[in-house]
């Protein structure tokens, strides 16, 4: 089957053959008829399968007829990231060069003042992040009752990570007759209840089953200790000759700190998380495109959706606390039909993990032991005791009762110590105390890639 039997324009036809595709993915295959006839679907599919052409070909089409309104788009886009919303923007720049369509890309991090001017002037496709848009719509910037394909993309993470009430706030903007289109690589149970209830009748494409991963990729899984885990991950950059990776962390710290260490053992890498603004985010990423680095230290924000092409190896640096993110990791390599190796380091904290990912994906991932690669000490094995567990012995020791010799000298040097004034001015050391731990609280919870504005009420602590 050829694009041309899936009843698109000879426009757009010619658009997809100047792009160089000519046979259309499973996915797309069955997506886009029935996206074409106006019926609500449910598409789910690997990563890398080309789901984002699946709806952005159709919409083009749809779209080619009408005009469009100030401050009304016609059709509705939401992305859980900034990147993810930047690439679908370029799809349509790249498949509608010869349709006359209008976009905006509404996205946190950058200035308001061009999106706002593009609204104004009046869109076919809006692309937007839930934050920016709830932002813009608050301040009346935008009216969404014009809006009659709506299309949540990643579902599964639009609405597990948070993000359900700002759908539902958003669908209740929507005009009620819409078609609505919902793209994910995962579906759990209970996700998919809270989807059907934004569509109606909707058409269910399923390519793969929910949370498979792309056999194109060959998957091991490295036993190490916290304390070797750099030191493995450079034997295996350098045994495997990594010429395009990306590795993942958890933690937007660790991705700082570990792309520092890589740097500093002369190897060409950058790093991408939600911590930074999304110019520099951008700029990092058109390096690694370019080839400038050949390694990207990435949170999650860049675990969905991100298609860069040639990426041969996948690193989880730590597994991830999600088994849904693990397809979603590994799924940066392996597409369009390459082959890609995944490899994730684990320790004995991640055993529960490791059989989560393995229940999810209904395969067992091979074990493998670097050659050279450095072997767990019996000091690693103590270093990564549990935290609590060391803590309680420390405790433990503390509370050790004092013998009645050292009673007396207690009570003595107690009475010797100075007695100190209280000064006001210590509540300031106090506030900075707890803005300190406030900040290091941040930066060591995951990476979600939250776009939107942060909430007044987080701002304020209560006194002491």
């Amino acid at each position: 089957m050829s694009f041309a039997d899936l009843g698109l324009s000879d426009e757009l036809l010619r658009a997809v053959t100047d792009a160089g595709y000519t046979e259309p993915t499973p996915i797309q295959r069955q997506s886009i008829p029935p996206v074409l006839m106006g019926k609500d679907l449910v598409g789910i599919a690997q990563t890398g399968t080309g789901k984002t052409a699946a709806f952005v070909l159709p919409m083009i089409d749809i779209l080619g007829e009408g005009r469009t309104r100030a401050l009304m788009p016609r059709s509705l886009i939401l992305e859980p990231t900034r990147e993810l919303a930047a690439q679908v923007a370029e799809n349509f720049e790249k498949y509608g060069t010869h349709h006359k369509l209008s976009m905006a890309l509404l996205i946190g991090g950058v200035q308001m003042g061009d999106q706002v001017k593009a609204l104004e002037k009046g869109v076919d496709v809006l692309i937007a992040t839930p934050g920016r848009l709830m932002d813009l719509f608050g301040r009346g910037k935008i009216l969404l009752n014009g809006c009659s394909l709506l299309v949540i993309d990643e579902a599964d993470r639009m609405l597990d990570m948070g993000f359900i009430p700002d759908i539902e706030e958003i669908c209740t903007k929507l005009p009620k007759e819409r078609q609505t289109l919902l793209f994910s690589a995962t579906m759990p149970p209970v996700i998919k209840k809270l989807a059907d209830k934004f569509l109606n009748d909707p058409k269910r494409v399923e390519v793969a089953r929910p949370a498979t991963t792309n056999t194109n990729i060959t998957q091991f899984l490295v036993e190490t200790t916290t304390m070797k885990k750099r030191e493995t991950l450079r034997a295996l950059l350098v045994a495997e000759n990594v010429q395009t990776g990306i590795i993942f962390c958890n933690r937007k710290t660790t991705v700082r700190e570990l792309n520092k260490s890589l740097q500093r053992h002369g190897i060409r890498s950058a790093e991408i998380h939600g911590d930074m603004d999304q110019p520099a985010r951008l700029a990092e990423l058109e390096r690694f495109k370019k080839g400038d680095v050949n390694i990207l230290v990435a949170s999650d924000v860049a675990a969905r959706g991100l298609d860069i092409k040639g990426v041969s190896h996948v690193y989880n640096f730590d597994a991830p606390w999600h088994p849904d993110d693990y397809v979603h990791r590994i799924g940066r390599t392996g597409r369009a039909g390459a082959t890609g190796t995944a490899y994730t380091l684990v320790t004995k904290e991640d055993a529960e993990n490791i059989a989560n990912i393995e229940k999810l994906t209904g395969q067992k991932i091979e074990r493998v032991k670097l050659r050279g690669a450095p072997a767990p000490s019996e000091e690693d094995e103590r270093a990564e005791a549990p935290r609590d567990r060391r803590r309680k012995g420390d405790e433990d020791k503390a509370r050790k009762p004092r013998s009645k010799k050292e009673e007396p000298r207690r009570e003595e040097a107690r009475r010797e110590e100075p007695v100190r004034e209280p000064r006001a001015r210590d509540e300031q050391p106090r506030r900075d105390r707890d803005r300190n731990r406030r900040r290091d609280a941040r930066d060591d919870g995951p990476d979600e890639g939250w776009n939107g504005p942060i909430p007044d009420f987080l701002n304020y602590t209560l006194a002491e």
